[in-house]
C-alpha cells in the first residue's frame, strides 16, 4: 500500500478538505497525520479524523516543527511508497498517483513532484520562486541532481529509502537534508509536474528568512 504522512501545523479549515481528497484516491492506502502542537483547534478536528477508516494520528503536545512531524510520520509509515502531503491545499492531492507512478513502475526509487518542470507558475511572489529556484541551483551543484524544485511538498519514496536516512532537521531543513541524504545513497532523484496554488504570508505562510539561511547551512552540511 501507500503510505501519505500529512505534517499538520495549525490548519483547522483545511485538514478535514485535504484527507477526504487523500482519502477519495482509488488506491489501497495509509494516511498518517502529525499534529505539530497546533493551537487553533487542528488537534480536535483531526482526533475526529481518527475514526475514519485508513487514517492514523499521532500528537505532538509541543510545536517542533516540519521535519520533526515527518520523522515521526516516517516511523509510523507502512507502506512500500511514502509521500508527503501539507495540509493547507497549495498542493492537489490528485497528483499523488502521477508523482507516485514511477515508484510504482520500477522506473525510479524517489520522486518529486516540481512546481517548475512544465511552465513557471505565476501564483506565488518572485521573492519565494527567486528563493526556491537559487536553493533547488546550490543544491543541484552539491549533489549532483538535476531538480527543478528542490523545495517541493511533493516527495516520494521507496520506504527502504527512507529506512536509510536518518531525519535531524526539525524544521524547513528537512528539504536540504532529505535531498542531499538521498543524493549520498547515489539515488538519481526524479521529478514530475504537479499543479501548484500557492497562499499569500497573510494567509499563513510559515517559512521565513532564517528558514532560507538555514536551507542554505543544509546544503553544505549534509554534503559530506
Amino acid at each position: 500500500p501507500l503510505s501519505v504522512v500529512i505534517p499538520v501545523y495549525n490548519e483547522r479549515e483545511s485538514i478535514r478538505d485535504v484527507v477526504e481528497s487523500v482519502r477519495r484516491l482509488p488506491i489501497d492506502k495509509q494516511i498518517v497525520i502529525v499534529d505539530d502542537g497546533s493551537t487553533d483547534g487542528t488537534s480536535d478536528v483531526v482526533r475526529a479524523l481518527e475514526s475514519l477508516p485508513q487514517v492514523e494520528v499521532f500528537l505532538h503536545t509541543i510545536n517542533q516543527g516540519k521535519g520533526a512531524a515527518l520523522r515521526t510520520g516516517f516511523r509510523l509509515a507502512e507502506g512500500e511508497i511514502v509521500i508527503i502531503q501539507d495540509a493547507d491545499r497549495e498542493y492537489d492531492p490528485e497528483d499523488i498517483l502521477k508523482v507516485i507512478e514511477p515508484i510504482q513502475s520500477g522506473k525510479a526509487q524517489v520522486v518529486y513532484g516540481s512546481r517548475y518542470l512544465e511552465s513557471q507558475h505565476q501564483n506565488s511572489s518572485w521573492i519565494h520562486r527567486f528563493g526556491n529556484a537559487a536553493l533547488t541551483w546550490l543544491s543541484n551543484r552539491m549533489h549532483g541532481q538535476q531538480l527543478t524544485d528542490m523545495e517541493t511538498c511533493y516527495k516520494a519514496f521507496r520506504r527502504e529509502v527512507l529506512h536509510q536516512i536518518a531525519i535531524e532537521q526539525p524544521r524547513f531543513g528537512f528539504e536540504p537534508e532529505i535531498t542531499a541524504k538521498v543524493s549520498r545513497l547515489g539515488v538519481r532523484i526524479r521529478e514530475v509536474p504537479v499543479r501548484y496554488n500557492a497562499r499569500s504570508w497573510q494567509e499563513g505562510k510559515k517559512i521565513g528568512l532564517r528558514d532560507l539561511w538555514n536551507a542554505i547551512y543544509c546544503i553544505v552540511r549534509y554534503r559530506f
